[in-house]
This record gives C-alpha cells, sequence and structure tokens, in this order.
C-alpha cells in the first residue's frame, strides 16, 4: 500500500482529556500465540528501542493506522513492517479495542501454527523480539497499555 502525505496516519493527537497518542487515526497491534500440543503457550513481543516512548519495555509490534485502514488492515501491515512476517487474516481470533474518548488502540490477538523465528536484523523501534512463555509474561516489564490490555482480555 502506497501512503500518500495526507493519509498517512504517523503524528501525535492530543485528546480530550489532555493526554498525547501516536496515531492520527488510532493505532494497532498484534499479539501472537502459539499453542503447543503440550499445552505450553507462548506469545511474540518485541521490545522497544530506547528511542520510542517507554523505550525497553515489551510491547506489540503495531503503530499508527493510516487513513484508509481498517484496524485489521493496519495493525497487519505494521507487524510486518517491523517484524518482516505476513501473518494471515485467517488466524485473527480477537480484536479488542481500547476506546480513548475518540482514539482507539486496536489489539488483534492471531494464533499461529508454528513459532517463527524472531528477525536477525530490527528497524529503530525495536530493541529485541522472542517468544516468551504465557507464565513469564507477567514478569516482563511491559508497555502499560499492554499489560492492562492483557489483564483485561484474562491473559495476565
Amino acid at each position: 500500500m502506497v501512503v500518500g502525505p495526507h493519509s498517512s496516519g504517523d503524528g501525535f493527537v492530543t485528546l480530550h482529556d489532555g493526554t498525547v497518542r501516536w496515531g492520527r487515526y488510532g493505532a494497532a497491534g498484534v499479539l501472537v500465540r502459539h499453542r503447543d500440543p503440550d499445552g505450553t503457550t507462548a506469545f511474540f513481543v518485541a521490545q522497544r528501542s530506547r528511542f520510542t516512548h517507554q523505550g525497553g519495555t515489551w510491547a506489540l509490534p503495531g503503530g499508527a493506522l493510516n487513513r484508509d485502514e481498517d484496524p485489521l488492515e493496519g495493525a497487519l501491515r505494521e507487524f510486518e513492517e517491523e517484524i518482516g512476517i505476513a501473518l494471515g487474516h485467517h488466524d485473527v481470533v480477537l480484536v479488542h479495542e481500547d476506546d480513548h474518548g475518540g482514539w482507539s488502540y486496536w489489539t488483534l490477538l492471531v494464533d499461529v501454527p508454528g513459532r517463527f523465528e524472531p528477525p536477525a536484523q530490527l528497524g529503530w523501534e525495536t530493541a529485541a523480539a522472542r517468544w516468551v512463555p504465557a507464565e513469564e509474561l507477567a514478569g516482563l516489564d511491559l508497555f502499560s497499555a499492554l499489560r492492562s490490555t492483557m489483564e483485561n482480555l484474562g491473559i495476565l
């Protein structure tokens, strides 16, 4: 998808309550989950680089939605841009909206049949990426909004 200068969602917005968010049209990210046949569950997370808000914390690959994107398209595009792996629409099992009064962050929960290798090369936004067993998630220094979403979804 080619994004023109007026359709890009990159940019900060100030909400009615005075808080500032990234993504002129909202934002979205992908929480990737894999369940092994033995019952072990792991999630794929990315550590935010020091050049980003709350750098050093673990979060979802994701980012700003473009003007004409729905949350599914935007989240999958952002995942592919940041991680280099294209995920299929058919793998999405849950879409969660965190509405902040006119601005929303959408979390897509995606089940994958196997664990893929984290990329060897990462962009400037990401310091590291890895699979984390579900029981270890709560012990990570999670991006604050991700921790809240995972608690709301019953993952933590």
